[in-house]
């Protein structure tokens, strides 16, 4: 029995997909933190964070999003336009709510070092990133 190769999602669309989320996820917290803290949020004048509404609209609600996309949809908006998903390194089934917790959780690993984890998909002979060899998890083309 022959089994069907999956296609690895490289380094290059994977970071289109990732410019595509990052646009969509400003287009909804930016209105919001410029209506809270004003235009001169965007000079960083108020520091790391701003306040409670900064940290909820711009890591909580960000984290929350991302991790509910993934466990609904096994992708992001960018990776659905991309037309790849998250899958299990093992079985190529759906991922775990825990896997994808972890996932999410190991992009600030992936970020050590100039975002080496991140470039590591380039390199590695299945496009994994470190969030994605820490979680047990591949991005592929969906099918």
């Amino acid at each position: 029995m022959n089994a069907v190769q999956p296609e690895y999602v490289g380094f290059w669309a994977r970071v289109g997909a990732s410019i595509i989320d990052t646009i969509l996820m400003l287009a909804i917290v930016g209105p919001v933190v410029t209506w809270i803290y004003g235009p001169t949020y965007w000079l960083g004048a108020a520091g790391f964070i701003a306040g409670p509404a900064d940290f909820l609209f711009t890591w909580v609600l960000p984290a929350v999003a991302v991790v509910l996309f993934w466990i609904y949809r096994q992708a992001t908006p960018g990776k659905i336009l991309i037309g790849a998903k998250i899958v299990d390194e093992k079985t190529l089934g759906k991922p775990t709510t825990g896997q994808l917790v972890g996932r999410y959780l190991a992009y600030y690993v992936s970020m050590f070092g100039l975002m080496l984890g991140f470039i590591w998909v380039g390199l590695d002979a299945r496009k994994q990133g470190w969030h994605d060899k820490l979680a047990g998890t591949l991005v592929i083309r969906s099918r």
